[in-house]
């Protein structure tokens, strides 16, 4: 970083890494776990499952609401010589810093199976949804002030932690043509060469 400028991360691409790893893993374990038949049996599986897959989806867009606001909020303007992250190298680090996370994730969704059928894979589906729900809100505020926002790495630790956790004392804001995301952390759609 030439003159002390820092590594920069895109906040919803953050947020957003984990969800895709979590949905098709959470699928994959409900998929899996309908097949035992459980100690509770398949329909009240399921059911319970249901009911974690909408209080996931639900309650973690909501979760640490309050501190995505005040740094959305405050966030400075990025400077002449901070580095913009790729997106494909944010999900890349987050991934790789939370594997074992998630394989751990999956494992305790296939035995929970055994108790509650197709319920832990419908939680960590409801889990996935939840971080994009969360990541579509971070966008939606990016569209609103037309400022994109971005996280220190070096803050963000080697595993690529959360954009809200206590080594980050603020965030940084760009335009929204700045990077390779769109508002929300998605790919950026480029319009076809004719």
């Amino acid at each position: 970083m030439a003159r002390g400028g820092q590594g920069l991360a895109r906040v919803a691409v953050v947020v957003r890494a984990g969800a895709a790893p979590l949905w098709w893993f959470g699928v994959a374990a409900a998929g899996v776990g309908v097949l035992p038949p459980g100690v509770t049996g398949r329909r009240i599986g399921v059911l319970a499952g249901a009911a974690l897959f909408l209080v996931a989806a639900a309650g973690v867009p909501l979760a640490r609401r309050k501190r995505y606001d005040a740094l959305a909020r405050g966030a400075a303007r990025a400077g002449k010589f901070d580095v913009l992250q790729d997106r494909a190298v944010t999900v890349r680090a987050w991934r790789r810093g939370h594997r074992w996370w998630l394989l751990a994730a999956f494992a305790a969704a296939l035995g929970s199976a055994f108790a509650v059928p197709a319920a832990g894979g419908m939680l960590l589906a409801g889990l996935g949804t939840g971080l994009r729900l969360k990541a579509a809100r971070i966008g939606r505020r990016e569209r609103a002030e037309q400022t994109l926002l971005w996280v220190r790495v070096d803050w963000l630790g080697r595993r690529g932690g959360s954009p809200v956790g206590k080594a980050v004392k603020g965030w940084r804001g760009t335009g929204v043509a700045a990077g390779d995301a769109a508002p929300g952390g998605a790919r950026r759609r480029t319009a076809a060469l004719v």
